[in-house]
């Protein structure tokens, strides 16, 4: 920043174009004001951007993108700013365009169970808009009342139903794009099934690296005819766990399984008072939803299997009101944790619902030897962990400690088969153990897709890749050409 606050260099002539184009106010300089845009939902990163632009159009956008292309200026697109792996830092040296200001459910259509909306509507939204019609949108991250469309699309969002449902990815039809060059087009169709190369498919979950999502055609589901929400208590994570995989065995699939430990719950309780049974070692939230008959035939097995595994308390929720209280503590559960710790990291890995017992116990030791508290919090029907790793940013390498612990999860998740993302994104935070789940040929190939969509590589620099490649620069000495193109698959 020069003294008088605005960007210099290359930002400050991106910022010169825009003053002709967008309104002032629009434009943020002033560094106070720039802070408000540091970080996303993980605040443990935190960059200033040069230049924020508050784009109320889609030709504002267009408009941004294109100018940052001339300068060969870097760009970051924000939705909400909920994400949880540094997806939407900003870049220092390039520009911020948020779109949360262009929140237009333009239609909302019965007959064919479609919806279109701008990238800054809001994921709740669009649900509220369709029950009337008999329909909702089922991807419902824990941030659902604030989180994006734009953003969920970024991140392939999924949440507590994605075990029945699937992630944002399956509920995505159609997306207008601005191209990293400033191009607007169009990516797959309102048919179920586009032709050609699924460039739809490349760009969910891409984490704006690849452009930036400016309308969304939306698939949505049928409003089930009855929903049972089930909450039981445990003594230990164990049970809860073993109660888990028999549901999962027993051929029932539900909606959502949810568990949370005894420490989860004590934040919960702290934060929203959600009235979960006293001294749960874990609870189990389970949602059931179809036909009542179906619903009322599942309902009878997972009772009698959450009382086989050691069950001490099983409730039902008997109308809307008790459902939502049920959900409260799940759904406040990160945020909660801020009550009985000063600092936290949420972490997001997958494994096998079969490893889950082990990965939990191995879990434990962790946080014994190394003095670090993680309260569990988890999608277990599709074992999707999200262990909280709690500390004291004010003690000496209590972080340090904190992000040992992390990486160790992660690395424990890889070593049973999983994944060290399922739904939070790789972003800025997760780049490093990138190498551990790819090799260097497994990464230059998704290199190359970026590539091809940025050639410039200004599109959201320096996530998701540790190393990136250079788009002008022949790949890694190789002997032969490129193992894709070897199997005779068309390479970028």
């Amino acid at each position: 920043m020069t003294d008088s606050g605005l960007p210099h260099g290359s930002v400050r002539d991106v910022l010169d174009d825009l003053r002709t184009q967008l309104p002032e106010h629009l434009l943020i300089t002033d560094p106070t004001q720039l802070r408000t845009y540091e970080c996303d939902g993980l605040t443990s990163h935190r960059v200033t951007p040069a230049l924020v632009v508050l784009a109320d159009t889609v030709e504002q956008i267009v408009a941004t993108v294109r100018a940052c292309a001339r300068r060969r200026v870097p760009f970051v697109a924000r939705g909400s700013g909920t994400g949880l792996s540094g997806g939407a830092l900003p870049h220092a040296d390039g520009v911020l365009i948020v779109t949360s200001r262009l929140r237009t459910l333009h239609s909302i259509r019965r007959e064919d169970q479609r919806a279109v909306g701008d990238p800054g509507v809001i994921n709740l939204a669009v649900s509220k808009a369709a029950n009337p019609e008999g329909y909702y949108f089922a991807p419902d991250p824990s941030s659902q009342q604030i989180c994006s469309i734009g953003g969920n699309v970024a991140e392939n969002s999924g949440g507590a139903h994605c075990l029945k449902y699937g992630f944002t990815s399956g509920h995505v039809l159609a997306l207008d794009v601005v191209t990293p060059a400033g191009e607007q087009v169009t990516l797959g169709t309102e048919a179920p099934d586009a032709p050609g190369y699924d460039l739809l498919g490349a760009f969910v979950g891409s984490e704006g690296t690849l452009g930036i999502a400016t309308r969304a055609t939306l698939r949505l589901t049928r409003l089930p005819e009855e929903v049972r929400t089930i909450l039981a208590g445990f003594a230990t994570i164990d049970q809860a766990g073993a109660a888990t995989s028999a549901i999962i065995a027993a051929g029932i699939v539900p909606a959502a399984i949810e568990i949370m430990d005894a420490l989860a719950i004590e934040a919960a309780e702290k934060a929203v008072s959600c009235g979960y049974p006293a001294g749960a070692g874990a609870v189990l939230v389970v949602e059931l939803d179809g036909s009542a008959l179906e619903v009322a035939h599942e309902y009878a097995a997972v009772e009698a299997i959450c009382l086989e595994t050691g069950c001490f308390e099983f409730r039902m929720a008997t109308d809307a009101f008790e459902r939502a209280e049920i959900w409260k503590g799940r759904k406040s559960a990160f945020a909660a944790v801020g009550r009985i710790s000063p600092d936290y990291i949420v972490q997001d890995g997958v494994v096998p619902r079969t490893s889950l017992s082990a990965v939990l116990h191995r879990m434990g030791e962790i946080s014994a030897e190394k003095g670090v508290r993680v309260a569990n919090v988890f999608h277990a029907g599709d074992g999707n962990l999200h262990p909280l790793v709690l500390f004291d940013a004010s003690e000496p390498g209590a972080t340090e400690r904190a992000e040992e612990v992390s990486g160790m999860i992660l690395d424990l998740c890889i070593e049973h088969g999983g994944s060290i993302t399922g739904e939070h994104g790789v972003g800025l935070d997760k780049a490093r153990y990138m190498p551990r789940m790819f090799d260097a040929d497994d990464l230059d190939s998704m290199q190359l897709i970026r590539c091809a969509f940025d050639p410039a590589g200004i599109a959201n620099p320096g996530k998701i890749y540790p190393t990136p490649r250079l788009c002008g620069e022949r790949p890694r000495i190789r002997q032969g050409s490129h193992p894709l193109a070897a199997d005779g698959v068309e390479v970028f």
